[in-house]
């Protein structure tokens, strides 16, 4: 096995699947944020890797450190691509396939050795989704076979057929990604706008204002003079092409008189979306389900499927509230079992930071965020009409892990990665009746363990401790799979009444012992200390992440070769 320096601008979703997955494997890790170069070279020197893995950097690893030890880089192309927009290239261009490789560092940009690559057919979809499920598993199987090589004795691949068909392509610019709504069909305009998403969105003039757009989806039923915005969808708004329309769910303003970042379209634009027609669908409506709804519901015999594709995982107050009004009307159907799907990116993250920061007060925005997470929450522990099951096709962190730990069954897809704590967001203490549903699953001592933790665990991780059911993929068909059979099977089990009753009266004796409502009590008493109190942490950790601000040092909790060096603390005298 290995020692293994992960070497990362921030750690991410990426570099946390890696994580999760080369520990699995028994390699020997820590992680160290790319902050100054020498930095850099202390933790190379305090770690002693056998091979540094940097599957998300920004800059250049000191060519004192990549000289003496095994640097590995993860390219998100094929080999022989170079340049640091790779993916965003690939988007554009519209092309069937791209790939991962692993190369070594050298002076030269992505230029080093190959020492593994995986290839994968492209979809039509934003780059952040790419990134979380193609780019994602390519890179676990091209670094699992790279260590595979290095644990052989074996050196990099040969270079004599690499680089034919590709070369070095420089930074994608604006002007490169520009939107000519008078030209441009609907399709190139979501190949321009999916190339940006996530980072760093493409610039446009909305009502005489720049914006940077983000989170694009077609339109066929609506159209107008193009450019023009034409309606409004909740917290969407819908543009005009030359050939139909696409909606754009989220705006960033590059005003100097505005901050600067990412929000709902509709809060974005203020005042200037009050005019537009508004089209605000019936989630429950099976019949028309319009490409950009957020929440939406299906029936398959039995089973009622309720999809909430909220981007980056984020439930606003807003969203919240549409949501418990979508499952009050699943609640209602003649069916036995509610699926809870999450969206494919994402389960849930929890509260939206975003809008909160955004907010006049952003301590009330996260009071009465938390608390309709809270109802929703609620909403789903007291069913007794239905089996509920929360299938996570993607990541979930904080309170969307406990969100889904509501249900009576949890299931989740192979390949993601779970964040269940609260900490990392400037120590906040936490809600969704966590101190309820985490010692149910795993115990009162292992709650404490994983919420003091604070990193990452993969689905064959969280099963063994109890925090999930079962686990099917890593591709999402297969995980589909699972939970339409583990559903079906629920809905037409014999002794679907008796399980029912039986589920009441869980419910009801673990009611007698402690009431919801306690437990919602006093956790929202310690999260008002962390919105109203006199330590200011989470409001500075949630604007540090929502402008992005740089890392200043790595935590201990990923450092480890960090932790090491910090003295014990002695024991409180005796009084």
């Amino acid at each position: 096995m290995l020692r293994i320096l992960l070497l990362v601008h921030a750690f991410n979703s990426l570099s946390q699947r890696l994580h999760v997955e080369l520990a699995r494997d028994g390699h020997e890790l820590s992680v160290e944020l790319d902050i100054h170069d020498r930095v850099t070279c202390e933790a190379v020197d305090l770690f002693r890797p056998d091979v540094i893995l940097a599957p998300f950097l920004k800059r250049a690893i000191p060519s004192s450190v990549w000289q003496g030890h095994l640097c590995l880089i993860v390219h998100p192309g094929p080999p022989g691509d170079r340049g640091p927009s790779a993916l965003d290239w690939a988007i554009l261009r519209g092309l069937d396939t791209w790939g991962v490789t692993v190369l070594q560092a050298v002076a030269e940009f992505d230029a080093g050795p190959v020492w593994a690559s995986a290839s994968f057919p492209m979809r039509a979809a934003r780059k952040s989704s790419l990134y979380h499920h193609e780019v994602s598993d390519g890179t676990v199987s091209a670094v699992r076979e790279a260590f595979a090589r290095i644990a052989s004795g074996l050196g990099p691949l040969s270079h004599a057929n690499f680089g034919s068909e590709h070369g070095w392509q420089p930074p994608l610019q604006q002007a490169r990604r520009a939107i000519d709504w008078s030209r441009d069909d609907t399709a190139t305009v979501l190949r321009k706008i999916h190339s940006a998403d996530g980072f760093p969105g493409v610039e446009d003039l909305l009502f005489n204002r720049r914006f940077r757009l983000f989170d694009a989806h077609p339109e066929a039923r609506r159209a107008g003079r193009a450019g023009t915005v034409i309606a409004r969808r909740h917290d969407a708004i819908c543009r005009a092409t030359r050939d139909g329309a696409v909606w754009i769910g989220q705006l960033q303003p590059v005003d100097e008189s505005q901050s600067s970042f990412k929000r709902p379209a509709v809060l974005a634009l203020g005042a200037l979306a009050d005019a537009l027609p508004r089209f605000d669908d019936d989630p429950i409506d099976v019949s028309d389900v319009p490409g950009n709804s957020e929440i939406r519901y299906e029936e398959r015999g039995a089973v009622g499927y309720l999809h909430f594709e909220c981007y980056n995982g984020a439930l606003s107050t807003a969203q919240c509230e549409r949501l418990r009004a979508a499952y009050a009307q699943a609640r209602r159907r003649p069916t036995r079992v509610i699926a809870l799907m999450g969206g494919s990116d994402f389960w849930c993250n929890g509260m939206h930071l975003h809008c909160i920061e955004a907010a006049d007060s952003p301590a009330d925005a996260s009071w009465a965020n938390i608390n309709l997470i809270d109802d929703l929450a609620h909403d789903i522990l007291t069913t007794d009409t239905h089996f509920t099951i929360a299938a996570l096709q993607g990541n979930a962190a904080a309170g969307g892990v406990f969100l889904a730990l509501a249900a009576d069954r949890v299931l989740a897809r192979s390949g993601i990665v779970l964040n269940p704590h609260y900490r990392n967001m400037g120590n906040l203490y936490g809600s969704e009746y966590w101190t309820y549903l985490l010692p149910r699953r795993v115990g009162s001592a292992q709650a404490k363990i994983i919420m003091a933790r604070r990193l990452p665990l993969g689905a064959p991780e969280a099963r063994a401790l109890g925090l999930i059911d079962e686990h099917a993929g890593p591709d999402i068909n297969g995980f589909r799979a699972l939970v339409a059979a583990h559903a079906a099977e629920l809905a037409t089990s014999e002794d679907f009444t008796q399980s029912l009753t039986e589920k009441r009266l869980r419910r009801k004796r673990d009611e007698q012992a402690r009431a919801l409502a306690d437990y919602r009590k006093d956790e929202l008493a310690r999260m008002r200390m962390n919105f109203y109190g006199f330590d200011p942490s989470y409001h500075i950790a949630r604007h540090r992440f929502v402008y992005r601000t740089p890392n200043a040092w790595t935590p201990l909790h990923l450092a480890q070769h960090r932790r090491l060096r910090v003295p014990a603390q002695p024991e409180p005298a005796s009084p």
